[in-house]
């Protein structure tokens, strides 16, 4: 059994990384962090560089969660790379951020995280990344 969350190098995906540690504490289970492209890792801002990467492991390591890192460069979706992952590990949860939307935008979620939602077999934590204040 792990917990699988789903990483991008956004506010959402150092929320969502926030959460997992706390939930993978929690549940005394291995944590298991995706990030994942579609071939086009180069130009992927959603594809963490090597020094996200390594910011990650470090924060990982110093959390004292059990952990596995996974980067994978594919022809599938983000989601479908999760959903397969979650199969595979028999995941008790998976984790991913959401973005902050428009009262339009909240018509339509993003769809790597509605197909995670509708699809996964496991419960899913949808996060948000917390509201900037106003220090004026």
């Amino acid at each position: 059994m792990a917990i699988i969350v789903g990483y991008v190098p956004t506010p959402e995906g150092v929320a969502a990384l926030d959460h997992a540690i706390e939930e993978a504490r929690l549940r005394n289970q291995r944590l298991v962090v995706v990030n994942s492209s579609r071939g086009e890792s180069l130009v992927d801002k959603r594809f963490a560089s090597g020094a996200e990467w390594q910011s990650v492991e470090e924060r990982l390591t110093a959390s004292g969660v059990d952990h596995e890192l996974t980067q994978l460069v594919a022809s599938k979706d983000a989601a479908d790379q999760i959903l397969r992952l979650a199969e595979d590990l028999n995941a008790e949860l998976i984790v991913i951020g959401l973005r902050r939307r428009t009262p339009v935008g909240k018509l339509i979620l993003g769809s790597q995280a509605q197909t995670i939602l509708l699809e996964a077999e496991c419960p899913v934590l949808a996060v948000k990344s917390p509201v900037p204040t106003d220090r004026t």
